[in-house]
């Protein structure tokens, strides 16, 4: 347990030390001043927390402050990171009724989809589930081959097609072969793709309904890999991708790298998606579940 609160310190160091170590800095012990709600303001905004839940948290906060009679800063801290933590949703349980249980890991170039997979493929195989990857992400050159060295490495079995073949026919030759080789999980990367071009989400779409025609009521998950240096720009892309392919859950990669962080709040406000996973660290055993407490602990100080 100590283990797991010391990767999110660790993984939180770089937001703790930015805009919101700049809070906690304002919520010292001294009395409340007219100007601390601005400051507030500008500095949850500047963490990428986003306007609207900003200005939600910060007058549920000041009602607090009318209604409970504090004059202290550090009392306006603690009631700051309890409304934070309010707007956090407690992560569902993960488990995998289906045999196999498909996984569909959707997100843009870049956001670390391909590393996250093999990382979730590691953690399901050390939970005694039989784990199959499949390379569907034919459109970038290094794809297959970073997704079977990591295989190879984790000692993970791989689908995978040629560069430039057909997506959704990995797709499916990896729901059948997960079928037919009895396996617990069947974890599908895609390609990386901008929420703007209209002919690559249509391939997402195929994709999505390729699985189905494999095994009825695949994909039985679709996970949104995000990654949490983008901030607000993530969240059109999330909203894209959400209605074209029934996203049901997120993964925010790179929380460690991130020196804001506050997208979090704003996900869960915006798009009403739990976060499951969060990755704070580059090995495989850093790609922990979301845990709301010791997030908003971390990022105000414990």
């Amino acid at each position: 347990m100590n283990n797991i609160f010391s990767k999110w310190k660790d993984g939180l160091a770089k937001t703790s030390k930015a805009a919101f170590g700049q809070i906690a800095t304002l919520l010292g012990a001294t009395e409340i001043s007219d100007d601390i709600w601005d400051d507030l303001e500008a500095l949850l905004i500047q963490a990428d927390v986003g306007v609207e839940t900003t200005i939600n948290v910060l007058d549920k906060v000041e009602a607090r402050v009318d209604k409970e009679g504090m004059t202290k800063t550090i009392e306006v801290k603690k009631a700051l990171r309890e409304e934070l933590r309010a707007h956090l949703l407690n992560p569902p349980k993960i488990d995998f009724p289906n045999k196999p249980t498909v996984i569909l890991i959707v997100g843009v170039n870049g956001s670390g989809k391909t590393t996250t997979i093999a990382k979730l493929g590691k953690r399901f195989s050390l939970q005694g589930k039989k784990v199959i990857l499949g390379a569907a992400d034919t459109f970038r050159a290094a794809a297959v081959d970073q997704l079977e060295i990591w295989g190879e490495r984790l000692g993970l079995e791989i689908i995978s097609g040629q560069q430039g073949g057909d997506s959704a026919a990995v797709a499916f030759d990896s729901v059948q072969a997960a079928v037919s080789r009895g396996m617990d999980i069947c974890l599908i990367d895609t390609a990386g793709r901008l929420h703007t071009r209209f002919n690559l989400m249509e391939e997402l779409r195929k994709v999505h309904r390729v699985t189905g025609k494999a095994l009825a009521g695949a994909p039985h998950q679709v996970w949104l890999v995000m990654d949490s240096t983008t901030g607000q720009n993530a969240l059109q892309q999330a909203r894209a991708f959400k209605d074209a392919v029934n996203v049901n859950g997120v993964i925010l990669a790179k929380l460690d790298s991130s020196a804001k962080g506050g997208m979090a709040f704003a996900i869960q406000r915006e798009l009403g998606l739990p976060i499951l996973f969060a990755g704070l660290g580059e090995k495989p055993d850093d790609l922990q579940p979301f845990d709301p407490d010791a997030f908003v602990g971390e990022l105000l100080g414990n």
